[in-house]
């Protein structure tokens, strides 16, 4: 690799880059134009603040074509030096001309992100930065995804992705595994300002993620197109809620970057909920009590320092760090609402050293990204406290075994991850890739209530070798083949005996473009899962391990999408559909356990998925927007055999059990531009979540099935931004028509709740 290195150094020549800004006449950004140097092949697309970068220009004297729909041409001289930066800031005139070369040449990181041979959505999250939201809020309005939590800020949530859940789906920020991130960062507790954008890969995985989903990937790219910028924004709301965010970075001349995101959310979660009651001291029962959640409070707070050097020869970016996390949550209930409490809680806190490098053209044709994190932080489960609560707040002595198991057990998830990637472009058609991606999990704790208590080693260790093979002609066609070959190796017993097992999978994913406007996507995939350390584990709250579970492998084929169209030059709209056909053997899902107080993994030894999912788009000009997600997904048992039955099992062939199957969500937002004065825009918008009832029990078992009720939830926004977007202010009204909401069997979510959130942005020298 050091050879390399020093290769790469001398072979490449000393270059400059360009970088500037393009505004319309009314002074609001140009986004979408595409920046073209005409001698060179280079290019860039300007983004939502109409900024743009173009590296490793040759020197000397250049012309820079701008383009873009609606938009007339524009061309600008530039002088380019060895080692020095042109900056540039352009006026763009619009055109009522659309060409259709222009049209395809326009395009956001977001669309070109979507026009991948995969089965990708990305959702641009900067058009969400002036809310409330979450990573997870925001992923709940994706068609195919559901996200579902337990109940309110800070609370355990499980995402499906196309009828896959939990570990099936994995995470990734900037393409690294969130695996040993630790609970102060999870989706639902990371602001959107966070992100860049969010990627969603339903089916095949880029090897780039290198990991072992079964059913899909999540990767958030984080906001990194500004060398010097400070983004701050904090809203309060109801059940007193308080969430802050500031992100910043700073970069010298001389290309030394300083990155800084801190974040922090807190809430009482005090909501009412509906619940049956019993007082305990006199038995007095009251069926359908409204009560106030009463030991629900959770506040975590995160900062993430990164220094280092960007845009030299020996690296684009090259950044050591760390990450802080502390968190703390009160535990109400169990996994149902019947387990009330009132003293039991959570601590966290999160150490992880971190590197991350990337270069381009390391010798031409060869891109390597390399990254590293440790997690050296700690969670203490405290329940000390014998007694037993009710839902009106009420204890009474209970023994000596603590609310539910009397414990101050206190452990380390050290958790590393370190990842390799290489990619070689042989040609403009033909390109290979290489990644490898190693996880290590090593829980060790003790317990000074418990201290004569044996705790055997909780060791895992995975590693995942990935090769890719692509041909693709741009806007014409592509094809890649990959394969993934995995190892586990894990260590249960306290003898500390080991077992490895290793699994091979494969897979192929196609597009094709009929035209600019219509594309279609094919793939199939061999996958496989190794259980993962929390499933084999347990996570010391209401989720139990279970060390018997076998790797799931699942034979996966989906076909998708993607029209564009306009009935004139106002009127457009986009549509995106997908379908999916699964066979997994070893499926392994979450069951209640015998005292229904806990969740535990089991497998199943054969479940078979289908369904689809489809999005519509509108767009008039640049006043409405409105759109719609319908999402269909059957998960049907294939186990005939079952244990404690004779013959045929009485639920083969059934649906399977405690998963949504029908679901959607609506939006519609007017944007009024120059109110009460210019460069000062006003957006209002609508949201409504769709979903439709279903079983927490397999459906043959008549009376004991119970059910999740149908949810569907209103919720209403107003943002007011200045100054183009440096000043923002947004009111949110969530769940206006103040509905019962279960995401989980019998866990409430929140009632209706305002939310104000208030954000200042400023920024210069765009990338």
């Amino acid at each position: 690799m050091a050879l390399l290195c020093v290769c790469g150094i001398f072979a490449q020549a000393q270059t400059g880059s360009v970088r500037g800004t393009i505004l319309d006449k009314t002074g609001e950004p140009a986004i979408g134009l595409m920046v073209k140097i005409q001698d060179l092949s280079l290019g860039a697309v300007t983004d939502h603040a109409g900024a743009f970068v173009v590296e490793k220009v040759t020197p000397g004297k250049h012309t820079l074509l701008v383009t873009g729909i609606g938009f007339q041409p524009i061309q600008h001289t530039i002088h380019v030096t060895a080692g020095s930066e042109v900056v540039v800031s352009l006026t763009a005139e619009s055109s009522s001309t659309e060409l259709e070369e222009v049209m395809v040449m326009g395009r956001s990181e977001v669309q070109e992100t979507n026009r991948q041979a995969y089965n990708v959505t990305a959702v641009d999250a900067k058009q969400l930065y002036n809310t409330t939201l979450d990573l997870a809020g925001a992923l709940d309005r994706v068609a195919g995804v559901r996200v579902r939590e337990s109940g309110g800020v800070g609370s355990s949530f499980n995402l499906s992705l196309n009828g896959f859940s939990g570990n099936h789906v994995r995470f990734f920020i900037d393409g690294i595994p969130m695996d040993g991130f630790g609970s102060s960062f999870q989706i639902n507790n990371i602001p959107i300002n966070s992100a860049d954008r969010i990627e969603v890969y339903k089916g095949v995985v880029p090897i780039s993620l290198a990991s072992d989903a079964l059913g899909g990937a999540i990767n958030i790219i984080t906001n990194d197109r500004y060398r010097n910028y400070v983004d701050v924004s904090y809203s309060y709301g109801s059940f007193n809620t308080h969430r802050s965010v500031i992100n910043a970075a700073a970069t010298s001349e001389r290309g030394l970057q300083v990155q800084l995101s801190a974040y922090q959310n807190y809430s009482d979660n005090d909501y009412k909920v509906k619940v049956d009651a019993a007082d305990i001291w006199t038995g007095a029962y009251t069926p359908g009590a409204w009560v106030r959640r009463f030991h629900d409070k959770y506040h975590n707070e995160a900062l993430i320092a990164q220094v280092g050097v960007v845009k030299k020869k020996y690296a684009d970016k090259l950044l050591v760090g760390i990450t802080l996390g502390r968190n703390y949550k009160e535990i109400q209930t169990g996994a149902r609402m019947v387990s009330v409490f009132g003293g039991w809680h959570r601590r966290g806190d999160v150490v992880t050293p971190t590197f991350k490098y990337r270069k381009q053209d390391l010798i031409k044709g060869l891109d390597v990204t390399l990254n590293a994190n440790y997690n050296l932080g700690s969670e203490q489960n405290i329940d000390t406290m014998n007694v037993r609560y009710d839902w009106y707040g009420n204890s009474k002595p209970n023994g000596t075994s603590g609310e539910r198991s009397r414990s101050l057990y206190k452990y380390k998830n050290n958790t590393g991850v370190a990842t390799a990637m290489a990619s070689y472009r042989i040609n403009e058609r033909h390109s290979v890739a290489m990644s490898d991606v190693f996880n290590t999990f090593d829980r060790k704790g003790s317990d000074k209530l418990n201290p004569d208590a044996t705790n055997p080693p909780s060791k895992t260790q995975k590693n995942v070798l990935g090769l890719s093979y692509a041909y693709s002609k741009e806007d014409a066609f592509g094809i890649t083949f990959i394969s993934k070959f995995i190892t586990q190796k894990n260590v249960i017993s306290a003898q500390e005996a080991s077992a490895t097992t290793d699994k091979l999978g494969y897979g192929v994913v196609g597009t094709y473009f009929f035209s600019s406007s219509l594309q279609v996507k094919a793939s199939y995939e061999l996958t496989n899962r190794m259980p993962e350390a929390q499933e084999i584990f347990g996570d010391v709250e209401n989720f139990e391990g279970n060390p018997n579970l076998l790797p799931e492998q699942s034979d996966n084929i989906n076909v998708g999408l993607a029209y564009t169209f306009a009935i004139d030059a106002d009127n457009k709209f986009l549509l995106n559909a997908n379908g999916v056909y699964r066979y997994s053997r070893n499926f392994i899902y979450n069951r209640l356990n015998n005292n229904q107080s806990r969740l535990i993994p089991d497998n199943r030894e054969g479940v078979r998925t289908y369904g689809g999912d489809a999005e519509l788009r509108y767009s008039h000009k640049r006043l409405v927007s409105a759109g719609a997600t319908l999402t269909y997904q059957y998960l049907q048992n294939m186990q005939k055999i079952e244990p404690g039955y004779t013959g045929v099992s009485p639920v083969y062939l059934d649906q399977m059990p405690n998963i949504p199957y029908l679901f959607g969500n609506a939006d519609v937002s007017v944007s009024l531009r120059d109110v009460g004065a210019k460069g000062n825009n006003l957006s209002v918008g609508y949201n409504m979540l769709y979903v439709h009832a279903f079983y927490l029990y397999w459906p043959s078992r008549g009376s004991d099935k119970l059910d999740i009720p149908q949810q569907l939830s209103h919720d209403v926004n107003l943002v007011y931004s200045l100054k183009q977007g440096r000043y923002n202010v947004g009111l949110e009204a969530r769940n206006i028509t103040d509905v019962l909401l279960y995401d989980n069997f019998s866990l409430q979510k929140p009632g209706r709740g305002f939310y104000i959130n208030v954000r200042a942005f400023f920024h210069k020298n765009n990338t």
